[in-house]
Parts: structure tokens; sequence; C-alpha cells
């Protein structure tokens, strides 16, 4: 990780300029006129002063780009051409990422083939390419999403990757050729080609659409179940949306192939499709990494919607924001964006976007009439939905708002609510075992805009004089003399602690502070770097809240002759002041402690022993006292 620049990392989705010794730019986590991004690259970190996003290169791309953390790794690695030492797979592990990257490259061949019989075959074009630019689809569009055409022939594509030395077991296993007593055929034959990529934009799986009117053919042929490709955690068109989808914080879902391209034409990009298949929860969760707000683009078949409704009810069970966009009768998305102007398209969806709780009760509320018992049963089927919905506050707000929508009092709704509640926690429990207790972490960290204590204060300048200056000498007095030593930040600061057995109230910082001592005591400094990239994330967090500071001393101070005092000019007067403080609060402590311990006390004769304790314990508050004075003064 010392290899990473975070401002090469950075500056490839953020401007960045220079202010002092760090750069400065407009934040990508959140909307803001007046640059508040720092990146310091000296110490490996960014930090937003308007959002309170921080942290270093590999976290900067999980939160950028939803990568998980050995995502964010390999990218860094490729990017810098760094061997990544990895566990030592077993065969079983190695066979399995071998056939995995054989499939991937017969898929990419495949998509190269798809696309060169679109556009260099006589057939291709009159066929494949006259059917894409019925539908609409401009030159530089069929080019972005890769579309393609198979020869109307039984086996162009097979014996061409054969004649390629493609082996006909993963020809099999892509799903991409069928072999039959002894015959070969190509699965997408006759059919045009909509490419399915995964989030790294690699092929992994063909939706084909027949061009003829065969009743005896699926209109639309997807690739089988593999180990690249499962259609119940893909979602069309993630690979092109995923960047838009964090912008705009929202998600277009369609159904279809032509619904996202259509809508990409017209500028709304922010759009994935389920392709036809009924929502998974796993779906959703792909969409969760990039935003907690679905809105659904639905055509006028009201059969249809209400066929989806299971499925959204999932997307409530995620805790995720629905909304619902119903277009006019014999319109769907993809017709909608042909046929009307981009400005168009967007002010209908705003206009017309309808919370999907609200908007299912509407539905089920027209289809029930005045039949009672069919108003009861729509009743029972909106409280479930709202029963879904994990957030408490949010549930409220709905409860409230159906009951007026129904005409039914809202404490019946909640009566309702608690009922299934009450049947999912008797069903739950019913053969409950409790989670064995794991141990907590380091500690938690403090939630932007918390409330810092004053001794977490000191405690938090302490560990930064130890990480900023760790090498840095210092000159201080040697203890019972008159003489001085000269002695480094950080061996001085472990050395006072260790000496007096004082431990740090916060236990983040005391984890830190273990980490330096053990690593001096190894003769090594400890880097920021180290720690920046610690795997326990509340380490790396904190330092990097640490270190990070929004301000920086301009170079056109010195240039112009108006010097100022920096830190490290005044350090000793800093690490001294530091630690006594810290060590006076210590005192304090203690001191509170034993007088509280008094005051419950009966035997005279133990209190005499405290009374004792505390009096010397005051005299070393008033040392301290002075020495903080003359620290101060000097």
């Amino acid at each position: 990780m010392d290899t990473v620049r975070i401002e090469d990392v950075v500056g490839e989705y953020v401007t960045l300029r220079k202010r002092g010794v760090n750069l400065l730019g407009l934040c990508p986590f959140h909307n803001e006129k007046t640059p508040s991004f720092t990146v310091s690259p000296a110490k490996g970190i960014f930090k937003c002063f308007g959002c309170g996003k921080a942290g270093n290169a590999v976290g900067f791309l999980m939160e950028h780009e939803h990568f998980s953390y050995p995502e964010a790794l390999k990218y860094i690695a490729r990017k810098y051409n760094i061997e990544v030492e990895e566990e030592e797979l077993t065969e079983e592990e190695k066979h399995f990422h071998d056939e995995r990257e054989a499939l991937m490259t017969v898929t990419d061949f495949a998509q190269q083939f798809f696309s060169r019989m679109l556009h260099k075959t006589e057939n291709g074009r009159s066929i494949g390419l006259s059917y894409f630019k019925q539908r609409g689809f401009r030159g530089e569009t069929i080019e972005k999403f890769q579309l393609g055409y198979s020869p109307d022939t039984w086996g162009a594509f097979t014996e061409k990757a054969m004649e390629e030395g493609y082996k006909q077991e993963y020809l099999e296993k892509t799903g991409l050729s069928i072999f039959k007593d002894q015959k070969k055929y190509d699965r997408f034959r006759g059919r045009v080609i909509f490419p399915i990529h995964n989030l790294s934009g690699r092929v992994i799986g063909f939706g084909g659409r027949i061009l003829t009117s065969d009743k005896n053919k699926p209109k639309y042929l997807n690739s089988p179940e593999s180990i690249i490709y499962n259609k119940s955690k893909v979602l069309y068109g993630i690979y092109f949306a995923r960047t838009e989808m964090v912008k705009q914080d929202n998600c277009y879902l369609v159904e279809g192939y032509t619904d996202v391209i259509s809508l990409h034409q017209a500028g709304v990009t922010n759009v994935v499709a389920s392709s036809g298949t009924s929502l998974t929860t796993d779906q959703i969760k792909l969409i969760k990494r990039y935003t907690p707000n679905i809105t659904i683009l639905y055509d006028g078949d009201t059969a249809g919607i209400k066929a989806s409704f299971r499925g959204i009810d999932m997307i409530l069970e995620e805790g995720m924001n629905v909304r619902v966009v119903l277009f006019p009768d014999g319109e769907d998305p993809d017709s909608f964006a042909k046929s009307h102007r981009t400005s168009e398209l967007e002010e209908y969806i705003d206009g017309e976007a309808k919370d999907f709780i609200l908007f299912k009760a509407e539905v089920l509320q027209k289809d029930a009439g005045n039949d009672p018992i069919r108003r009861s049963s729509l009743i029972r089927d909106i409280v479930t939905s709202v029963s879904l919905i994990p957030d408490g506050i949010t549930r409220s707000v709905y409860v409230k708002e159906c009951s007026t929508l129904l005409d039914v009092p809202e404490q019946t709704l909640v009566n309702e609510i608690n009922k299934i509640y009450r049947k999912k926690f008797s069903s739950k429990y019913n053969n409950y075992v409790p989670d064995p207790v794991v141990k907590p972490k380091t500690g938690l960290l403090k939630k932007e805009g918390e409330e810092i204590s004053t001794s977490e204060a000191q405690e938090r300048d302490i560990i930064r004089l130890m990480l900023q200056f760790p090498e840095n000498e210092i000159e201080v007095p040697v203890e019972n003399s008159d003489e001085m030593e000269v002695i480094d930040v950080a061996s001085f600061i472990l050395t006072e602690i260790a000496e007096d057995d004082l431990k740090f109230d916060h236990p983040v910082y005391q984890a830190i502070y273990n980490l330096v001592l053990e690593r001096l005591e190894h003769g090594e400094f400890t880097t920021q770097q180290y720690l920046v990239n610690h795997s326990d994330p509340a380490i790396s967090q904190s330092v990097i809240d640490i270190m990070a500071t929004p301000y920086t001393l301009s170079e056109n101070w010195e240039k112009n002759k108006i010097y100022v005092k920096r830190e490290e000019n005044l350090l000793k007067q800093a690490v001294l002041h530091s630690m006594l403080a810290f060590k006076s609060r210590k005192v304090d402590q203690e001191l509170s402690k034993l007088l509280k311990e008094v005051k419950e006390m009966t035997e005279e004769g133990d209190i005499l022993s405290m009374i004792e304790r505390i009096k010397a314990l005051q005299a070393i508050q008033r040392k301290i006292n002075g020495d903080m004075g003359r620290t101060i003064v000097g």
C-alpha cells in the first residue's frame, strides 16, 4: 500500500488543485459549491469537512465505486502492477477459478463474434442492424451496449469457436452451443443479441430476441445458469448505470432490455432491468449497494402491476424507498422515451412518481369497490406491506396516511400490524437458541457531529502528537535531576504513560497506543500509513479523523516574508503540556473515586488511610498544575 498515491486514485474521479501541502476539490459524496474535500498525499488520506466522509485510497474506492474490500485491493493492485499475495488455493479452488476464467474468455469471444456478424455481414446488416435501427437505436448506442446478431444457421458460431480452439466443454457450459446426437447447434441462432455485463463490464451471458413470428419458439431466450451467470443475482444495465445511480441517489427499474437502452439513449442512465424475471432479494441488495431509492417504471398493464406487488414487498423489507410511475395506456418506457424529448420524459417521471404504499392502496381500492369482503382483504394486504417496513417512524407515517385513504381508524391498522408481528415473533422464537455473545472489537467510532468530551480530546491530542511527530526529538528534564535529555516524541509519550501505568479511557486510542508501543519495542516507528491501512476499521478511521485537518499554511506567506511559527517549532511545549493535562485528568479521576469511597466508609482506620492517599494525590496535582504553568509561560 506504500506504493499507492492517493492523489492518483482520487484524481480519476475528482478534479484536485493544490492548496499548500494538500489538494482540494469538490466532494464526490455530496453536492457542494465551495470545495471542502481535502486529499493529503503525505498522509495518504482524504477527508471531506462538509459531509465527514474520510478514508484512504481503498476506502475511497469502496465508498465511491461500492467495491468490496477485496475488490478495491485488486483494483489498486492492477493499477500499480502490484502482485497480491493470496492464500494458496486448494486444487478444487484452482479448478473453479480456471474454469470461470475459461467461460469468461468464451463469452468475450462470443460477444465479438455477434458484433462482427451484425456489422460485417450482409444478413447482419439487413436483418439485425435494421431491427435495431427500427427500434430507434443510434450507432453509438448499439456500440455502447455491444449489441449483436447470431446468423440463422445451425452452427455458425459453434464452428467458428471450435475452429479458433475453444473447447466443446466450455461452449456447452456457457450455453452458447448445444451438442446432441453428434450434431452441434447455436443456441441463439437467428436472433439479435443483448450481451449481459457484470459489475466490472465483462460479458457473462446473453439475451436473444427472435425476429420471426414463430409461435413455437420463445420471443426472448437467455443464457442458462452457469458459474459466471446467475440470473437471480444479475441486473441488465447495472454496469452502465451504477455511477449515475449513486449520483442521482435513485435507481429506475424497468422490465426489459430495450427499455434500458431507450432510456439511456434519452439521457436517463440510472436505469436497470430484471430482464423479465421476478425480482429477487439478491437483485434488490445489488441496487441497495448504490442507492436506497427505487422508482419502478410500469406500462399500463394493471394485471402485470399486481403480479409485481410481491417483489415490491421484498424491496420494502430491505428498508428501501419505493416509488412507482405508471405510463399511459399503450405506452411503456421504451416507446415513451422514443416519442418524447428528454425534458418531457424526465418531467413526466418526476410528476407521476407515487409512493408505492399509497399507489397500491389506490389500485386495490378500485378493485374492491364497495364489496366489504374485498375491502377487508385489501386492508390486510396493505397492512402486510406496511408491516414489512423496518423503520418505525416511516411505518407510523404510512399508517396515518392509509387510515385517511382507506377510511379506517388508525388504531385498527396498528392492531393489525401488531397481530402480524406477534405471529412472526411466535414462529421465530418457538425454537429459539440465543446466539453466542461475541466480544466487541476495539470500540465504536464517534458519529459525525457528535460531541467529543474534554477527556477524549486530551487523549486524541496525545495520539496525534505521537503519530504526527514520532521521530522528532525534544529536550526534556531528567526526573530528580537538573540535567536535560534528548528523546524522540513517540518514546517520550510511551515511556511517560507506561511508567505511571496510565490507561486511555477511549478503547480505540488505547488500541492505537498498544500498537505503537509494540512496534517501538521491535525497533520500528509506527507510520501513519501503517495505521491508516489497518485491518480494524475503527483504528484506521480514527487515525484518519485525527490526522485530517481543514487548514493548511499558504506557501505565499513565506514568499511574502510573513513567518508563522509551525507546531514543530513549539513541539516541546505542545508535548509536555499535552502529557501534563492527561496526567492531571487521571489524578482528578482517582481523587473523585477516593472521595466517593470515603463518604461510604464507616471504619475510622480505613478512613484515615484513605485521607492520606487523597493528600498525596492532591500534592501530585499541585505539582502538575505548577509544571503546566511553567510550560505555558516558557
